[in-house]
């Protein structure tokens, strides 16, 4: 397995201290860091959009991975990518014409992913899954941080594992279509991290128990990297 990637969520962060908050993040160990927009229609949220993720890519060297937890994505792929994204992941639910999608991902600069929420099976994605750069189990309803973890998102997350170990190269975008890594989001921390690494999540994202720690952004991702199995 290769090495687990925590990727801190600025959804939990203080907005008013955000390059700060990025930078804490960088210096205690993240690999990537999320960032979370939310449109107030696809979920029941609004957040930030690409101004503010050009703020925390200036912040910080590390890759900027970007959620977009809203409807009518492809009218802001290029912005966002602009903005300096180096992964953009977009929900199968809001995509009907989804490789369209993945491919103006690609085509603006980025890496492209599509997100899942808990009740859209993986083999929803089947046919699209060897474009994929990134697949996005979501381990809680869209729309909030700090939600507790769906415990049965653990057999789903071992599912496409399985459907990407599965992937032949043929017809594939990619040399290997196998190497979609797989990346969890919501409610993961040290007692849920276990699980979802040994079913076959790749990165972690992680909000309040990174931002939320009681001993700080970096005991928490020490903390995280250990429950996971630090390089496994």
């Amino acid at each position: 397995m290769s090495r687990i990637r925590i990727a801190p969520s600025i959804l939990s962060a203080d907005f008013g201290r955000l390059a700060e908050e990025v930078k804490r993040a960088e210096e205690g160990g993240a690999d990537w860091i999320h960032v979370d927009v939310m449109d107030g229609h696809f979920v029941p949220n609004i957040t930030i959009g690409p101004a503010v993720t050009r703020a925390v890519r200036d912040a910080t060297s590390l890759p900027v991975d970007v959620h977009l937890m809203i409807e009518g994505p492809e009218r802001y792929i290029e912005a966002f990518a602009d903005a300096g994204a180096d992964w953009i992941s977009v929900h199968h639910e809001v995509c009907p014409h989804l490789h369209r999608v993945l491919d103006q991902i690609r085509q603006a600069g980025a890496r492209c992913g599509v997100a899942l929420n808990p009740s859209t099976p993986v083999e929803a994605i089947h046919e699209i899954l060897h474009e994929l750069d990134l697949l996005v189990i979501m381990t809680v309803n869209p729309g909030f941080g700090g939600q507790r973890f769906i415990a049965h998102s653990i057999d789903k997350v071992r599912r496409a594992r399985d459907l990407i170990a599965g992937l032949g190269a043929t017809g594939a975008h990619r040399a290997d279509a196998s190497s979609c890594v797989i990346e969890v989001d919501g409610g993961v921390d040290r007692t849920t991290a276990p699980g979802v690494v040994e079913a076959g999540a790749e990165v972690l994202v992680a909000g309040s128990a990174v931002y939320g720690h009681d001993d700080g952004v970096s005991a928490a991702i020490q903390e995280l990297r250990a429950a996971a199995g630090g390089e496994s």
